[in-house]
């Protein structure tokens, strides 16, 4: 076994002995989701005052309104009862450091992990590579208020969305922990 599979199941161990959440409903008690970076330094839980079973958190690169984001918010709503929704991006993402052609580029050398430096991003092996990151959209951001306000926009416009479903925009900032309102983004939402 590694060493981080040792810590997550001694973890788990430590967890369920004191483990008393047995009994939570299904459906967010708190009636809300949040579409989040997966970025490590977030945690939903604290910056948005959450215990378990409080609220849905659908996590993914970017935070962004991808199809399966889209689909886990429809689900939240159509079946557990969510009725607001909060995008929310965060400072010095990891997903502005590249575009779609530089992923598709490092994809098509090399598998391996890549490296980034003042330079940009560089392979560190060789191959192999693959050719089908060409048919992926990376949703890169180059603008994180933009970002949050397409997103908003998108889920918006989706035609299995209920148009009375509110969608708050905001940007959670890294450094002080604060989240950032995007006040054109909660409009589009409204």
């Amino acid at each position: 076994m590694t060493k981080v599979l040792n810590e997550v199941l001694s973890s788990n161990r430590d967890y369920v002995a004191g483990f008393d959440k047995g009994d939570l409903p299904m459906p967010p008690g708190r009636h809300f989701a949040i579409l989040t970076c997966m970025d490590a330094r977030l945690d939903p839980a604290k910056y948005a005052g959450l215990s378990e079973g409080d609220a849905h958190v659908i996590r993914n690169a970017g935070g962004r309104a991808s199809d399966d984001a889209i689909r886990s918010l429809v689900i939240s709503y159509k079946l557990l009862g969510t009725r607001e929704w909060f995008v929310i991006h965060h400072t010095d993402c990891g997903m502005e450091t590249f575009t779609d052609d530089i992923m598709r580029d490092l994809l098509a050398s090399s598998l391996k992990t890549a490296s980034v430096d003042a330079g940009g991003w560089h392979d560190c092996c060789e191959g192999p590579g693959s050719t089908e990151a060409k048919y992926i959209d990376w949703l890169t951001i180059k603008d994180q208020a933009q970002s949050v306000l397409e997103d908003v926009r998108r889920i918006k416009a989706h035609p299995l969305v209920p148009s009375d479903i509110p969608v708050y925009g905001y940007i959670y900032d890294v450094k002080s922990g604060r989240l950032i309102e995007v006040p054109e983004a909660t409009r589009a939402g409204q």
